[in-house]
């Protein structure tokens, strides 16, 4: 699976890094950063809820064929 966010739509307002600290941050800059793109699959649920409890659903899953 891959992380992928719409930073166009992004307001970076750190639900996601709430729900999945391990996977999104967001630093100093006021931007949201990936820190893994292709998380490990036991990370899915807990994915799964940053991507519904986005405000602006910014984020996606998608699988990745590699």
């Amino acid at each position: 699976m891959k992380v992928v966010v719409d930073f166009d739509l992004c307001e970076s307002n750190a639900v996601c890094m709430g729900i999945a600290p391990e996977v999104f941050e967001v630093r100093e800059d006021d931007f949201l950063y990936v820190l893994d793109e292709h998380p490990p699959e036991e990370l899915r649920p807990t994915l799964e809820q940053a991507v519904v409890s986005c405000p602006r659903a910014a984020i996606r899953l998608v699988e990745d064929d590699s």
